[in-house]
């Protein structure tokens, strides 16, 4: 694992915020929902890929199934 996924994280969660408060201060609520869901999705999907890996590592590790 690497530090630069936690900065690419952190630069998505920055991007979303600015995003949908800039949604929210032209009164567009409802798309500023949707990209909040789409940010979380995204970011998600890589936490949820990082914890198959470790998953797969402490399963090789100990020699598991």
């Amino acid at each position: 694992m690497d530090i630069s996924i936690i900065f690419k994280l952190a630069a998505v969660g920055i991007v979303i915020t600015i995003v949908c408060q800039v949604l929210k201060k032209s009164e567009r609520e409802d798309i500023a929902t949707l990209v909040s869901l789409a940010g979380l999705i995204i970011v998600m999907t890589v936490v949820i890929g990082m914890v198959a890996d470790l998953f797969d590592s402490i399963k090789s590790i100990f020699d598991l199934f």
